[in-house]
Parts: C-alpha cells; structure tokens; sequence
C-alpha cells in the first residue's frame, strides 16, 4: 500500500543515506577506529583511524584527525596527520594544521595554515589526457 517490496533504492551493502543528515564526534570524544559514513562528518573531537565518508568531512577548529581519510570533499580547521584522499575539493582553514599526504582534485590552502605535505592533484583529470597523448604520438 505504502510501498513496493520491489524497491531497489536501498545500496547493496544495506546501508541507506538518508539526505540533509550529518554525523558529529563532539568534543572530548575519542575514537579509535574506523568509521564509514554514508553522509557528512563534523569532527571536533579526536579520532584516530580510518574514516571513509561519502560526503563531506569537517574537521572543526577542535578537531584532531590521525588516521587516513577518504570523502568527496573536506573543510580542515583543526589538526590533521595522515594520508587523505579527496575526491573533489579540499579547503584547509587558516587554523588548520596538516601534515602527511595528499591526494585531491582542487586545493585551496588559507593564509596562515600550516601545511607540511606530500600532495598530488588532478589525477582524474590528468590520466585519461596522458593517455591520449600516448595514443596521438604512436
């Protein structure tokens, strides 16, 4: 009556997103672990693991992240060490603090952030262009 049993709208892995939701790690909460989130993060506590999000991920101004991230977009405010991989665009606050690896589309890095960083950008992009050229130039 209500709805089709037939539904497929719900992901293989039985998880539905539920839109215009985010999770929050307040502050003075400690994680460790790994989490997976099917929306957005805000992260102003500590959490030390990993964190594979399907959104965005919001490291609040208290926030400590040590771990690898994977998302489609991030905001880091407070403190970040590891290796993150951001599908889209990440924007680093000019009180951030970021160390480790980096691997996004687009950066935007604020005045007065402090970025110490191996950082790789565009790869989606880049690779199929390579390939072409390799293909023109045989």
């Amino acid at each position: 009556m209500f709805g089709n049993k037939n539904d497929k709208s719900t992901p293989s892995n039985g998880v539905q997103a539920a839109s215009n939701v985010s999770n929050s790690i307040v502050e003075g909460t400690k994680i460790e672990g790994n989490i997976f989130a099917a929306n957005d993060i805000r992260i102003d506590g500590e959490l030390t693991g990993k964190l594979d999000c399907k959104g965005r991920v919001i490291i609040g101004p208290q926030g400590r992240v040590d771990g690898d991230v994977q998302c489609t977009n991030a905001i880091i405010e407070g403190h970040f060490t590891g290796n993150i991989n951001v599908k889209e665009l990440l924007a680093v606050k000019e009180s951030a603090v970021v160390n480790g690896d980096i691997n996004t589309d687009k950066l935007m890095v604020q005045t007065g952030a402090v970025f110490n960083v191996t950082c790789s950008m565009g790869g989606q992009k880049l690779k199929p262009l390579l390939q072409k050229e390799a293909k023109t130039a045989n």
